[in-house]
């Protein structure tokens, strides 16, 4: 007879955030990294309702920790030690992997696994790859050979099987959820500890209000993995969430629903977020919304109302072909203006996403497309992409099915890399327009504009001028994306990709150095240069600066913006939609008949 397994007395639960290495192979890590990790405080709140509710046993106690690579060192060893030093097995989970956090997250799950750890991988990467290709790659199947279970889907009400198994028979290679979604309703508060939340800018933290989106957009992986039905927590829940964060004295919020204009909760949710700041709880939130969102009665007015500071909108681009070919048929070109202006009228900041590498794009139609933004589109901080086939949307696989010639690397999936070939553009050219488009939007004369409109339209230009510098000072002296920036970077010499050389002391400390200095100055002198900007702004009549981006929306504009003029493609959009504006208008009743 073989002896009856021991059931451990502790199981400790480690939740991590994958970073992703830099273009020399080290690891993306800040002081205080910029955006907050919504899936780590999502699956950190279920495991603790699992700890709560004892799931293995009232003699099993369950201990959850929560790491956020982007700021905070992982050394696998020394956590491995710590946790030991309590005893108990031991589930370490990647979660929220992308695909550009794949490779370190492999990384990290092996050396957890040669200290004796049972690991498991969850994420996008993996949901996307299992949700649209017919095999599984390479990269996948590695993890499973090396002991790594694969997590695909969402964890609500699983969490508990895996516990059980990790006590039973262990892991499985696999789990995939994909087919079975799990109702938001009442599911557990999304949380961190506050002094994980403080080591973000902001102090922010995140929740998702509703998962998926009724779209379909072809680079998009948000409807392969979430659905395309909405899924969403009600006003209740969200209170939960909220009052349970303010009373670890966190107030700023990102609602990482891809689409809350889409959540069909979205008015009990505001509705009870205006009451929470009546009773005093005051709250500061950043949305993400579509461009039909000021449509939508009452949307934007009551988004003010709940203390919405900031709202990203998935602009995209401004050539109909390209918006087109892109299944992103909801983005109208002649209801941009009026978008922006609507969420200026409730104070709120808009940040716009931009791709580049649409099939019809060369550098010369970008520079042109953004001149056209500047004069003509209130938006007042541009984020620039490159279109990237991201496993788990329908343009990665379409080119898998067709075989073509795909980057291998999943460190380079991160949309600031060039991973295939563009019909117009050299790998080079396409690079260098996108390095370029920072420049070209961010210019002196450009930040001078949004600083005039923002002094119009009632924000502060102060406040306006920090953002603007984040989100040029990242591209220019980091060489990252402002969306993977934060405050002082933290590079350590053996944290460096595996297969790369570590360096010596004697070259990487004086080198490391030079680089603090050379970037820190280069960023000091940048925002003195702003600061004179604004300084000149300041100095000019208050509130009485126009251009063509500020005036009002009126008929005809079509035939005078260069937004509606530049291009065959604009012309040929701005005549269907006047000619169905007749037609509708042709139909209805007349006054008397």
């Amino acid at each position: 007879m073989t002896a009856a397994k021991t059931r451990p007395k502790l199981v400790h639960i480690l939740w991590i955030k994958p970073s992703h290495y830099d273009d020399d192979g080290y690891v993306i890590r800040w002081w205080r990294s910029s955006l907050p990790a919504n899936s780590l405080a999502t699956v950190y709140g279920i495991a603790l309702d699992c700890a709560e509710r004892r799931v293995l046993g009232p003699e099993v106690e369950i201990r959850v920790h929560a790491r956020d690579e982007t700021n905070s060192h992982i050394d696998p060893a020394a956590l491995m030690r710590e946790l030991g030093q309590a005893g108990g097995r031991v589930l370490v989970g990647m979660v929220g992997v992308q695909s550009n956090q794949y490779p370190r997250a492999l990384d990290l799950a092996r050396r957890f696994r040669a200290l004796g750890a049972d690991v498991a991988i969850g994420g996008f990467h993996v949901s996307g790859c299992l949700a649209m290709l017919k095999d599984i790659p390479a990269e996948l199947s590695e993890a499973m050979a090396a002991g790594i279970s694969l997590f695909a889907g969402e964890l609500e009400g699983r969490l508990e099987l895996l516990l059980q198994d990790l006590l039973g028979d262990g892991l499985k290679p696999l789990y995939n959820y994909l087919s079975d979604l799990p109702d938001m309703t009442g599911t557990p508060t999304p949380i961190l500890p506050a002094d994980r939340v403080r080591l973000t800018m902001g102090r922010r933290a995140s929740f998702d209000a509703g998962r998926g989106c009724p779209y379909l957009c072809s680079f998009c992986t948000i409807i392969n993995v979430q659905g395309r039905k909405s899924r969403h927590r009600t006003a209740d829940d969200v209170e939960r969430l909220v009052r349970a964060n303010h009373a670890q004295g966190i107030t700023n919020f990102f609602i990482t629903d891809d689409n809350f204009a889409r959540n069909a909760n979205w008015e009990s949710i505001f509705d009870r977020i205006i009451a929470l700041q009546a009773d005093g709880i005051k709250l500061q939130l950043v949305i993400q919304v579509d461009t039909q969102s000021h449509r939508i009665p009452h949307f934007i007015e009551k988004a003010g109302q709940a203390g919405v500071t900031r709202a990203f909108l998935g602009l995209e681009n401004i050539n109909p072909d390209s918006l087109k070919g892109a299944q992103k048929g909801q983005n109208k070109i002649t209801d941009y203006r009026a978008m922006f202006q609507a969420w200026h009228d409730a104070r709120v900041l808009t940040y716009a996403g931009y791709i580049l590498g649409f099939p019809g794009d060369t550098p010369e139609t970008i520079r042109r497309d953004l001149a056209i933004i500047q004069r003509e589109l209130p938006v007042d901080i541009l984020e620039f992409f490159i279109l990237t086939p991201l496993p788990g949307s329908k343009d990665h696989q379409r080119l898998v099915e067709a075989g073509v010639a795909l980057d291998p690397d999943m460190n380079n999936y991160d949309t600031q890399h060039v991973v295939t070939a563009h019909p117009l553009m050299s790998k080079e050219e396409w690079q260098a327009i996108f390095r370029e488009a920072w420049d070209l939007y961010y210019s002196d004369a450009h930040v001078a504009t949004v600083l005039r409109r923002c002094r119009v339209w009632g924000y502060d230009p102060r406040h306006m001028l920090g953002k603007l510098f984040a989100f040029h000072a990242p591209m220019v002296f980091e060489k990252l994306h402002p969306l993977e920036g934060g405050l002082i970077r933290i590079k350590r010499r053996r944290e460096r990709r595996p297969g790369l050389p570590i360096e010596s002391p004697l070259v990487f400390y004086p080198k490391l150095a030079w680089e603090f200095v050379r970037k820190y100055a280069g960023a000091y002198a940048m925002h003195r240069r702003y600061g004179r900007i604004l300084a000149q702004v300041l100095a000019g009549p208050a509130g009485s600066y126009t251009d063509a981006a500020m005036t009002p929306v009126d008929a005809a504009e079509e035939g005078r913006l260069e937004l509606f003029t530049a291009t065959a493609a604009a012309r040929q959009f701005v005549d269907k939609r006047r000619a169905m504006a007749e037609r509708r208008n042709a139909t209805q009743p007349q006054p008397g008949a």
